[in-house]
Order: C-alpha cells, then sequence, then structure tokens
C-alpha cells in the first residue's frame, strides 16, 4: 500500500508471517497478532517449501520460524533466508530454554529467540524489537551467553558439537532424549536410513567409537542441560 492510499491518522501495520509445522500454534498466534494494533499476519505456513513459495509472492516485515519442521531443519531454513533476505528480522520460535540454541539461531542470522509458552506480551515486545531492528532474548538466556562469553565458554565450543550441522545436533538432541531411529524418523518426517546417515556424520564428527557410545554423550549432554542452574 502506497503512502498516498493509506487514510489520515492510520498506522501501518508491519506485516508478520508464521512458519510453523503445529496447526492450532500458528491459529493462536495469528489470532493473537491480528489482535495486535500495528502488527498483522499476512500469512502462515507449516512447512518450509510452502514458506519459501509464499516469500515469493508476499515478504513479510518480520518472521517467525520454529527450530524444528517437518521438511528442513528451521536453522538451516533461516541461514538461507538471511543470505537473500539480510534485511528481515527473524524471531525464532523454541521450546529450548537453552543458551546453546539460542547462540544457534543468532549464528544463522535470527534477531530473536523466544520460547513458545512465555505470555502474550512477552511475545509483543519481543515482536516490537526485533521490527525496529533490535535483539530479543529472555532475561535468563541473555544472561546464560553473556557469562559464556566473561569466562570465554562459548557453547559452540562445547564437547565438539559446534561440528554438527543443525539436523545432525537436532537428531543429537532427540538421541539424548531417548527417541530410538523410528521415532525420530517419525517426528522429523524422514526416513530411518537418513537418520542413520546422520548418526554416522555425528560419530565420526565427535570421534566416538559407536552407535552406544553417541547415545551415552548425548544422554550426558541433555542431562545436564536439564540440571544446570538457570
Amino acid at each position: 500500500m502506497s503512502a498516498s492510499s493509506t487514510p489520515a491518522g492510520e498506522n501501518i501495520r508491519r506485516r508478520v508471517a508464521i512458519l510453523d509445522d503445529h496447526t492450532m500454534m500458528r491459529g493462536g498466534m495469528k489470532l493473537f497478532i491480528d489482535s495486535l494494533p500495528d502488527f498483522q499476519c499476512c500469512w502462515e505456513a507449516g512447512d518450509c517449501r510452502t514458506a519459501t513459495e509464499k516469500l515469493e509472492t508476499e515478504m513479510p516485515d518480520v518472521m517467525m520460524v520454529d527450530i524444528t519442521l517437518p521438511d528442513r531443519n528451521g536453522l538451516e531454513f533461516i541461514k538461507d533466508l538471511h543470505a537473500v533476505h539480510p534485511e528481515l528480522p527473524v524471531l525464532v520460535l523454541s521450546m529450548h530454554d537453552e543458551a546453546y540454541y539460542a547462540h544457534r539461531a543468532l549464528k544463522a542470522g535470527a534477531k530473536g529467540y523466544i520460547m513458545k509458552n512465555v505470555e502474550h506480551d512477552e511475545y509483543e515486545a519481543a515482536l516490537r524489537k526485533v521490527s525496529r531492528g533490535g535483539t530479543w532474548l529472555s532475561e535468563a538466556v541473555s544472561e546464560q551467553i553473556l557469562q559464556a562469553y566473561s569466562t570465554g565458554t562459548l557453547p559452540r565450543q562445547e564437547g565438539g558439537l559446534d561440528t554438527l550441522t543443525d539436523r545432525e545436533f537436532e537428531i543429537f538432541q532427540l538421541i539424548g532424549e531417548g527417541r530410538g531411529t523410528h521415532e525420530i524418523a517419525e517426528a522429523l518426517r524422514i526416513s530411518p536410513k537418513t537418520v542413520d546417515v546422520h548418526r554416522m556424520n555425528i560419530r565420526n564428527k565427535l570421534k566416538l567409537e559407536d552407535g552406544s557410545s553417541v547415545t551415552r554423550f548425548a544422554i550426558r549432554w541433555v542431562e545436564s542441560r536439564r540440571l544446570a542452574p538457570d
């Protein structure tokens, strides 16, 4: 809409696109965004392929992206998106309250990282911040990252996990949660054979002896995150 066609006194609402494979999450988020005076949901998508098609016809002002998606890893999608549209701010939606994930998201090109279970006012604050060129992190995650920098123990240096691709890291996390090959394949909508290939790559990159070593290391890593102080 051009400036001449905007009625006097009417605020231009920033357009927000939502990429999340959970229908209820998208629906609820759309209703919330549309209820805000200066934001509106321009479109939504449940997978990366659909989102890519929609981006070709309508570019949003802000994009909200889940990091766990059916057809691609969300962080890989963000990397590609940032390479083509570096000016588009991305707010990552996640179930992981962990500095390691936030660090990966920001490294991929995201401008913000927010938990899915926060209150609506925090979503609103995050949208406003990233849409104006700022960066949004929760106070807890910000403190974790600042502490990591101050002590020289950045999240990406831990255990050689920075050598893993985002998809490999996602599978590593699921292994640590006790998921088997077929469960992981179903959750990520990929074949069991593809999961096995990723497991082999993880083993080689982390220089572990066998599949059991991968499982033990992944479980210890996940448990250490759960037991880590806030």
